[in-house]
């Protein structure tokens, strides 16, 4: 059995989305002064490795905290669409691997090697309408990117988000190597801190391969 984690670290001038302030992690108490150590955190719910909730985009969506934990562990597959001509993922280019239950659909696009440079703002892959309205309809519990958002950067009206989570799915952004994963089926861990009326929250993502893990065009 193998883990691989899929988590950016959270630390002082990190990535965050533009507008949003980066984390502000000080110490608060020392061994020296207190005898054990503590840190106090200052970060956005957004920050880093995350999911969003119906409640981020929706006025009466759900929250995670109302979420089951079930919610947040499954089966997931990785779509490479790192090579892509454009930055629109088409439903054509969504293949998903027969007679197995997914629960999580991921776009690997590439972006997060570009994690740390101005790069990794713009210019990354997301599902056309199409392609989204397809997803939604699968019953699935969630979708995933390693990119920024799931949808246009300087979107106002984020289209792609409120058709997965208007189907109470969840979003996680900001994942990280994907890249071996590609075209496989392994079990995701995604566990969000459980905070009252969470819009979102930060996640140590987590893909578990078994040894007997399946190819998605199997």
């Amino acid at each position: 059995m193998q883990f691989i984690d899929l988590t950016h670290t959270i630390a002082p001038g990190m990535p965050v989305y533009p507008g949003t302030e980066p984390p502000r992690i000080t110490g608060a108490c020392s061994i020296a002064k207190d005898g054990f150590r503590e840190k106090t955190l200052f970060m956005y719910s957004h920050t880093g490795t995350h999911i969003d909730a119906p409640a981020h985009i929706l006025e009466d969506g759900a929250t995670l905290d109302s979420l089951p934990a079930a919610h947040f562990y499954g089966r997931a597959t990785v779509l490479d669409v790192s090579r892509l001509p454009g930055p629109e993922i088409t439903r054509e280019l969504i293949s998903l691997p027969p007679r197995v239950n997914i629960d999580f659909v991921i776009f690997y696009t590439g972006w997060y090697h570009k994690w740390g440079t101005p790069a990794f703002y713009t210019g990354f892959p997301v599902p056309s309408p199409q392609a989204a309205n397809y997803l939604a309809g699968l019953g699935i519990k969630g979708v995933g990117t390693d990119a920024i958002s799931i949808d246009r950067a300087g979107t106002t009206n984020f289209i792609i988000h409120k058709i997965f989570l208007q189907k109470n799915m969840i979003i996680i952004e900001n994942l990280a190597n994907l890249a071996g994963l590609a075209g496989k089926i392994f079990t995701l861990c995604c566990f969000p801190l459980k905070i009252a009326d969470a819009d979102g929250a930060p996640v140590r993502a987590v893909a578990i391969c078994d040894n007997g893990e399946h190819r998605a065009s199997n």
